[in-house]
């Protein structure tokens, strides 16, 4: 799952109210009452996950697995052997369906005879993908990705690959309870409300403890990276962006003093200045996308620059290739692009308008949900 580093806006920076500690792989540290946070390593660029163990009265309740691989659960039964006090995990709760968080959720349910709770979305999702079936497969990858002007190279770095999050998500379990975003759920002493999310993936489940002002904010919110918002070949006209914006208006009613718990990065206080410095962020990569567009029609893959200045390896140029389209379908939503197939059968976006700077601002800070409320 690629993250994008992005340097702080003027007048916001994120309070880390625990401090630079992190637990050690095997280890917890407490942050509130009854809700412990562990972190587990993950062999690429964005190298940790944290997740969370919560007191469930007799038991526990874990949210998010970490990957499927030997080195989690080793941490995993370091943890059963050092922190669970002679207490069985009661529940699973998955944020969303991406390897880090469900991978290892078949594991834990076996190993103590415990349910998933998911989202149906997110549930119903990784069934999908975990099984092959196009087209969220290679093949409907690939031609996804060439219908945006991929490169000849790139599909076949792709097609090497193979499926990736078959081989990171081996198996899952064959049945799961769902949950429902507005849906309470009594975990021990307190009281969690699922507050429901989307862009990142389907059904993002995050939740809020009112009582103790602490969010688990999954990837919806995090300290300082942004999330991948990305189009796949299921719903290929999908305006992903525009959902997630939707999604940070929940995060925006939060008390002021909510304490996030994120799953990359530091926890962290400060909820809406962040939520005010992503909508930024979006705002100023529409802009740079409208712009272009403005000057020549424009493959997804063209706008790949535009939006990440790094070299990017083939696993970060699928997700940037999907947040580049994100980003395209989002104005095209709001009606600022229009788009058009080649005689390639290649999809290219172009304004709708004539382009006029102030224009062009004002087009993409609305688009992302700055300058007047987002279009349904």
């Amino acid at each position: 799952m690629e993250q994008r580093t992005r340097q702080p806006e003027p007048g916001y920076q994120p309070d880390y109210f625990a401090g630079n500690v992190v637990p050690e792989p095997g280890a917890v540290l407490t942050l509130a009452p009854g809700v412990h946070w562990l972190r587990m390593p993950m062999p690429m660029a964005l190298d940790h996950i944290n997740l969370w163990l919560l007191d469930d009265a007799d038991g526990w309740t874990v949210v998010d697995t970490g990957l499927c691989n030997d080195d989690t659960r080793q941490a995993w039964e370091q943890v059963f052997e050092r922190h669970l006090q002679g207490r069985p995990v009661r529940r699973v709760i998955c944020t969303h369906m991406h390897p880090d968080h469900v991978g290892l959720a078949d594991w834990l349910c076996r190993r103590w005879n415990a349910p998933l709770l998911m989202t149906q979305g997110e549930y119903l999702s990784a069934r999908l993908i975990s099984a092959g079936l196009e087209p969220t497969g290679t093949e409907g990858l690939l031609e996804h990705f060439r219908a945006h002007g991929a490169a000849q190279e790139h599909l076949q770095s792709l097609a090497g690959r193979g499926n990736f999050y078959m081989r990171m998500v081996p198996s899952l379990p064959l049945s799961f309870q769902r949950i429902e975003g507005g849906q309470r759920l009594r975990i021990g002493a307190a009281e969690w409300q699922v507050i429901e999310g989307g862009g990142h993936s389907p059904e993002h489940a995050s939740l809020w403890c009112a009582e103790q002002r602490v969010l688990i904010s999954g990837d919806l919110l995090l300290p300082r990276i942004s999330t991948n918002v990305s189009v796949y070949p299921i719903e290929p006209q999908a305006d992903a962006l525009g959902r997630y914006l939707r999604s940070l208006e929940r995060f925006d009613a939060l008390d002021a003093a909510t304490r996030v718990l994120p799953s990359h990065g530091l926890p962290f206080s400060g909820v809406h200045g962040r939520v005010r410095q992503l909508r930024e962020h979006h705002a100023e990569r529409l802009q740079a996308v409208l712009q272009a567009c403005s000057h020549s029609a424009l493959t997804s893959a063209e706008l790949i620059p535009l939006l990440f200045r790094r070299k990017l390896d083939t696993h970060q140029l699928g997700f940037a290739l999907g947040e580049a389209i994100a980003h395209a379908n989002r104005l095209w939503a709001v009606g600022a692009l229009q788009r058009e197939l080649d005689s390639d059968g290649v999809i290219r976006f172009s304004a709708a308008e004539p382009a006029q700077p102030a224009r062009v601002e004002a087009l993409a800070r609305t688009a992302a949900g700055l300058a007047m409320p987002l279009a349904a």
